[in-house]
């Protein structure tokens, strides 16, 4: 017999795995937070203009044409100048652009999969170029150099592609030693970033629907199942989400799960209240979307034209919400908060993250206006990009010695 009420929740559990439901819930709690209904927190919109005038600083310092990319894994991938994906896929020389497309995108998911906060004292010497990265830079150098190495590759004479059954028996201490992670070196959520590595390659084994159509099951054959849903070679960003977020779902460490559905990155706040199974919910999705702004380059090399880029939102990390705590748009109610260390599922932190996506569809608007571009020539993936994330940055720089984020979290290796 068919429980009509799980099967209804399921159903109610799913929207919840969208970029509309975290755009939807983010500016719900704005709401809230300019009506004063939030503990946690407050916002001033009066100090937005502070905060757009760094990200139109920033972004005409960096793009001064104003032709500015997607925010994405890659522009980290190229941190110092070095086109070190293009050197890869030069010296392999790839039959096709299906197929580099397939390992580009191998290395998009590993990066970003990789690219949580690895803490202040860690750093990454890249034996290549001589230079030290720290943060994400150096994460993502260190994620080719693994990716070069053959690490995730379960083909010998193929080293640039990640196979599943590969991926399946991650090691923290193969990531460690990738990261070059030591005593003196050390890198937070090393564990979570390994267990992360282990449960992609089960979840491309067990969607062979999406993973494995054209070859052995591989992140990267997500390509070939995206470009199949391309109607006429174009595909909403939206649909990128939607697919990442169906067939990785099962990744992500138990948190909540609705009538079966596990969320992923979705939290519990008390102030975000419905009628339904979803009441309290506030889904964010921040590597997801992340994952899937850095496939729009890959797609594009297999010859998918991937529109209507705002159908994403902006990324709920400590950079652009560093961004809006550091110029005094969102307030702590408790300053003794900035002292403390928060889990990341603390009504705060949901609160903050939430927030943050909503301000930005707010600061996009008003940066647009200022340098003078429509939405279609600066969509939201250029602003963060141009933009709110090196904003946030440098707000962080100006005001604490180590350029950390203005709250604490205490990370896993798979939010921040």
């Amino acid at each position: 017999m068919i429980d009509e009420t799980e099967d209804h929740d399921a159903a109610l559990a799913r929207t919840l795995l969208t970029a509309g439901a975290v755009r939807e819930r983010a500016h719900r709690m704005l709401a809230l937070a300019e009506a004063g209904a939030l503990a946690e927190l407050s916002v001033d919109l009066s100090k937005l203009p502070v905060a757009t005038d760094l990200v139109v600083a920033v972004t005409r310092a960096a793009y001064p044409d104003l032709v500015v990319p997607p925010h994405a894994r890659w522009r980290h991938i190229a941190a110092g100048g070095y086109d070190r994906w293009g050197a890869l896929a030069g010296a392999r020389g790839f039959a096709s652009g299906r197929e580099a497309a397939r390992a580009a995108a191998d290395l998009a998911i590993l990066s970003v999969l990789l690219d949580a906060g690895a803490g202040p004292r860690w750093r990454y010497e890249e034996g290549v170029t001589g230079e030290t990265y720290a943060r994400s830079e150096g994460l993502a150098v260190a994620s080719v150099a693994m990716f070069a190495s053959g690490l995730f590759s379960a083909v010998p004479a193929d080293p640039l592609r990640a196979d599943a059954v590969a991926l399946a028996t991650m090691t923290p201490e193969e990531i460690a030693a990738g990261f070059q992670v030591s005593d003196d070196n050390p890198m937070v959520g090393l564990d979570g970033r390994a267990a992360l590595l282990a449960r992609l390659g089960i979840a491309c084994a067990d969607r062979p629907d999406v993973f494995a159509l054209e070859d052995e099951p591989r992140p990267g054959g997500i390509v070939d199942a995206l470009a199949a849903k391309a109607a006429g070679g174009r595909l909403p960003a939206a649909e990128i989400l939607a697919t990442v977020l169906d067939a990785l779902g099962s990744i992500w460490p138990s948190r909540i799960v609705l009538a079966g559905v596990p969320l992923g990155d979705t939290w519990r706040h008390p102030a975000m209240t419905t009628d339904d199974a979803t009441s309290g919910l506030v889904p964010l999705h921040k590597l997801s979307q992340w994952l899937s702004y850095s496939l729009i380059e890959p797609l594009e090399w297999a010859g998918v034209e991937v529109v209507e880029l705002d159908g994403l939102t902006g990324l709920a990390e400590y950079r652009n919400g560093g961004l809006f705590l550091d110029t005094g748009v969102i307030r702590l109610a408790d300053p003794a908060d900035a002292e403390r260390v928060h889990a990341v599922g603390s009504s705060l932190v949901v609160a903050w993250r939430a927030l943050t996506v909503a301000l930005l569809d707010r600061l996009a608007a008003e940066a647009r206006v200022r340098l003078g571009r429509t939405a279609a020539e600066l969509p939201l993936a250029a602003v963060l990009e141009g933009g709110t994330w090196a904003a946030g940055r440098r707000a962080a720089r100006e005001r604490r010695p180590d350029g950390g984020p203005p709250l604490r979290i205490e990370s896993d290796g798979t939010v921040f």
